[in-house]
């Protein structure tokens, strides 16, 4: 689908999700006019817009900004690939240089920032869009249209489910912001945000919650929803990989299982920020504001004392 031509800039253009949202902004026809990071590690930047500024000082950045917002040429949107801690920051600079945000996950690490935000949003009147790509995947959605199908047959089921995502990260990671939980949220919230949004999304709000382990590189536990009982385990250890992951050196495992039978979602993930974006120019990206169960739950489970390996937990759990 073409759509219409908008300029963007991108904060945080050399970390570790940018490329997706420069593949996406030149795949829906935009233009990327300006980029920061702290690093200068960006030559990615000539594979797509080898013309966009780029900044590594955050006043040189802001001044350019300013001085399109007063030439009454402000960006249509701004991206921001952040770290977590400063995405609400980020999301204020769009604001109040008059553009667009489009945010990656997790918005926020905590409920009363998105709170904030909302109400900037409301007085800015621009829009601050979050990055929700498993929605937009064509098996969930086949999912969700499956669930829906059944509870219009039987408005009370519970289904009961398995979630298990292991990425495997090496030692870097504990030493950049992502192993810093007061930066990244911790893994639940760093690699699980979108699998709990995606859940609540199909299965309705959450009623309980338990957490039987939650460590620097694995996270698990028990979640009650409307419609579901979900065991779920999250982690970045390689030593949880299935051992025919293991065999054929795959790095990454996701499985979902619904009443035992494995429901199958490892593929079509490459295009998912394209489809974002494309809904997003289209005017049918996801408001922050469908972000609150979401951010509201991970804040939950990372003010949660776990329990231990205490009744129904999830079979992927060994004792660390």
């Amino acid at each position: 689908m073409e759509v219409l031509h908008k300029t963007f800039g991108l904060i945080g253009v050399g970390g570790f999700v940018a490329p997706r949202h420069l593949q996406a902004i030149k795949q829906n026809n935009g233009d990327l006019l300006c980029a920061i990071d702290v690093h200068d590690s960006v030559g990615i930047l000539d594979s797509y817009f080898p013309q966009a500024h780029f900044f590594t000082e955050s006043e040189r950045f802001e001044r350019y900004l300013d001085k399109r917002k007063r030439h009454k040429a402000p960006l249509d949107f701004i991206s921001i690939c952040s770290p977590n801690y400063l995405h609400d920051t980020h999301i204020r600079l769009a604001l109040r240089n008059q553009s667009c945000a489009i945010c990656e996950k997790p918005i926020v690490l905590n409920p009363w920032n998105l709170d904030a935000l909302i109400e900037a949003q409301k007085e800015s009147g621009y829009t601050i869009y979050t990055i929700l790509q498993l929605r937009l995947h064509s098996s969930i959605i086949a999912l969700k249209n499956h669930i829906d199908a059944l509870l219009r047959q039987d408005s009370q089921k519970v289904f009961n489910v398995d979630l298990s995502y292991i990425t495997s990260r090496g030692r870097w990671y504990f030493q950049s912001w992502k192993g810093d939980e007061s930066k990244s949220g911790g893994v639940a919230t760093n690699i699980g945000v979108h699998f709990f949004d995606m859940l609540l999304w199909i299965f309705g709000k959450p009623k309980e919650s338990i957490v039987h382990i939650r460590n620097e590189h694995t996270a698990s536990g028990l979640l009650c929803l409307e419609h579901a009982r979900v065991r779920w385990f999250l982690s970045i250890n390689e030593a949880f990989l299935p051992h025919f992951c293991k065999s054929e050196q795959k790095k990454v495992y996701r499985a979902l299982s619904l009443e035992g039978e494995e429901f199958a979602f490892s593929e079509g993930f490459n295009d998912l920020h394209t489809k974002s974006y494309e809904q997003i120019l289209c005017g049918k990206g996801f408001n922050c504001t469908e972000s609150k169960d979401a951010i509201r739950l991970i804040h939950n489970i990372r003010h949660s004392e776990p329990i231990g390996l205490k009744g129904d937990y999830h079979p992927l759990n060994i004792e660390a």
